[in-house]
């Protein structure tokens, strides 16, 4: 009796594996976001823009590409402003 039932939750055991694997049709299908991304909107960052920036969560935290996407975006954002600041500040020079 007792290998009966070990050999009935080994099987069990074993097909919730194969489900959750994918084997086997109807696994889990791609995962989903609560929150969907929201990046910087096209045009000039604003301090609230930057507020407003919402990542997705992956499997290990947030979404490196998007993370990415923004962290550059931002860079070369500030790169113009601090070059357009340098040309203002050397021409009232």
């Amino acid at each position: 009796m007792t290998v009966v039932l070990l050999v009935l939750v080994l099987l069990a055991v074993g097909a919730v594996a194969a489900v959750v694997a994918g084997r086997v049709s109807g696994g889990l299908g791609p995962p989903t976001s609560s929150r969907p991304y929201r990046g910087l909107p096209e045009g000039p960052v604003l301090a609230a823009d930057v507020d407003a920036v919402r990542f997705s969560l992956g499997l290990r935290g947030y979404r490196m590409d998007e993370v990415d996407a923004v962290l550059d975006r931002l860079r070369e954002e500030i790169r113009e402003r601090d070059e357009e600041l340098t040309a203002w500040r050397t021409a009232e020079d």
